[in-house]
């Protein structure tokens, strides 16, 4: 008799990552079964269900690709709702609350606690990277995390520490270019302002243009990673300091903030490597 396919459930099946997902598992040969409550499911093959726990009462794994803000509360409902032994995987991006109320499900369920850093427009894992919170038993979680998301690269760190490399990775990233997109969104002179750009202000436009294309859902949930704060104000400090010192022509003090960051830059970067990608990239957006 042929061995049954392993199922799995995934709860906001109708977003981006949701998407994303349940074509990667389909792919895999997975029985997968979706629900969501606000996006139609539009992946062939999906199964899709009528109520959030109807979705998973049988499933060997469950993924929820739901709203951060959401998600302790939805593993607080389906967690004594699985089946015994099955695996309830958290994939959003700030750690801190969800892996509380992972650590707090029935001990019949296995929690896996991760963090894909990537998103729906990926075409596979290779060279992509998983941050994996251990919850219960690290070794245990990692190796069924291996198994999922074979040709990934992986990352374990805890989940304070990693919501705080994410207040950088993630937070000021999206901060600084939600920043800029507001503010050349409102220029009246966008067509002369595409035909003077170069290659620099292309870049970091489309940077911030690709950034904007996810949902506000997601950006709000990135932003608002409390540990942003302390960064958020360095940056702000920073700038004054930077501007006040333009404003007085304080050369060289611009000149030696300049040189201060080169220098640490260049203990973990190499700053020659970076300059010849961005001759790359200019080369790209020129043809």
């Amino acid at each position: 008799m042929a061995k049954a396919a392993k199922s799995i459930a995934i709860l906001g099946a109708g977003g981006s990552m949701g998407t994303w997902f349940s074509k990667y598992f389909i792919a895999l040969k997975y029985s997968v079964t979706g629900f969501d409550s606000e996006n139609a499911i539009k992946v062939k093959g999906v199964i899709g269900a009528n109520s959030l726990v109807g979705a998973i009462l049988t499933a060997d794994y469950v993924l929820l690709c739901t709203p951060a803000r959401k998600t302790p509360e939805i593993i607080r409902l389906i967690a004594k709702e699985m089946k015994r032994d099955a695996y309830l995987v958290d994939i959003s991006s700030q750690k801190s609350k969800t892996s509380s109320s992972l650590a707090k499900i029935p001990a019949k369920i296995n929690p896996i606690c991760i963090h894909p850093m990537f998103g729906p427009s990926s075409t596979s894992l290779k060279g992509k990277n998983i941050i994996s919170i251990p919850i219960r038993d690290a070794k245990k979680e990692l190796t069924v995390t291996k198994n999922l998301f074979a040709d990934a690269n992986f990352v374990t760190i805890d989940a304070n520490e990693h919501d705080k490399k994410m207040a950088t990775i993630l937070g000021l990233t999206h901060m600084v270019n939600l920043i800029f997109a507001s503010i050349i969104s409102k220029d009246d002179k966008a067509g002369l302002t595409e035909k003077m750009a170069g290659s620099t202000f292309k870049a970091q436009k489309i940077l911030a243009e690709g950034i904007m294309s996810e949902s506000p859902q997601l950006i709000e949930a990135i932003i608002s990673n409390p540990e942003l704060r302390r960064i958020a104000e360095e940056f702000w400090k920073d700038m004054g300091r930077m501007l006040t010192s333009i404003q007085d022509t304080k050369i060289e003090e611009i000149v030696t903030y300049i040189n201060a960051c080169k220098e640490r830059l260049g203990t973990n970067s190499n700053v020659a490597t970076s300059k010849k990608k961005m001759a790359a990239i200019s080369r790209v957006l020129d043809k």
